[in-house]
């Protein structure tokens, strides 16, 4: 079994209520988890929050949700909490702003992750031009897909200059079972607490992590401010299976 889970708080600090903000009539976390059912290979969808407003608002819109502590440090301790009780092979966390979230390129993740099982996490990357953006993390990789390290900086130095763009970390992740279970009994590591960056605690622990080329929407990615905000509301009328996931009733 495949599972997808995302996770959702309320006290984001550059957009409060982030979760709930709507785009387009819908919630943004109501957006991820209509086009992670577009998936052929996902089983199940949980929506897991910190909060019984995002409880009500997901059982508004038929979703399933688990209601988790408000105190973890970052979602992958949230979805990990849920993935505990859950018999599964793979555990797919789905960040709750990924509105222009792909299905296909969703399902080519979790193909990548049953064929490549060496690897314990499958991290996806999309190209990426934008210079001096903190919040895009970037992956460097070898040329066997494993990833080295992750940045917010420009990173590597002269990979721009040559190939015109950088592997920038994309908004949902393969996990298995086991690897996230040991992620959450780690403890926080020097370079995690300085980039900001959760998945450099698995790194710098050892655990093998891929990634794999996938494409994005306009190069549109996650929604961290106001200013990407405004550009998911004006793009997401351009998504083209945007139509495919919403009951007649509810548009």
């Amino acid at each position: 079994m495949i599972i997808g889970l995302i996770p959702a708080r309320l006290q984001s600090r550059r957009l409060p209520n982030k979760p709930l903000i709507k785009i387009e009539k819908f919630p943004l976390v109501i957006h991820v988890y209509k086009r992670a059912l577009l998936s052929k290979l996902l089983d199940r969808v949980i929506i897991c929050g910190d909060d019984k407003k995002i409880g009500i608002v997901a059982k508004k819109y038929g979703c399933k949700f688990v209601l988790t502590s408000k105190i973890f440090r970052n979602g992958t301790e949230r979805i990990a909490h849920v993935a505990k009780k859950i018999n599964c092979k793979l555990i797919i966390d789905l960040q709750c702003d990924n509105v222009f979230l792909n299905p296909n390129e969703l399902d080519k993740l979790i193909k990548f992750h049953m064929k490549n099982q060496n690897f314990d996490i499958v991290v996806p990357y999309a190209e990426y031009k934008k210079k001096k953006d903190p919040s895009a993390v970037k992956i460097i990789s070898t040329n066997k897909n494993k990833i080295l390290t992750m940045s917010r900086a420009d990173v590597p130095f002269s990979f721009y200059r040559k190939q015109n763009f950088y592997q920038r970390h994309q908004d949902f992740i393969s996990f298995k079972k086991k690897a996230l279970l040991n992620y959450i009994d780690l403890p926080m590591t020097k370079n995690e607490s300085i980039e900001g960056i959760e998945l450099l605690r698995a790194i710098e622990n050892g655990m093998n992590l891929g990634t794999l080329k996938v494409e994005s929407f306009k190069n549109i990615h996650s929604i961290n401010n106001k200013n990407d905000l405004k550009l998911a509301q004006k793009n997401i009328k351009f998504c083209k299976i945007k139509k495919k996931y919403y009951k007649k009733s509810e548009i």
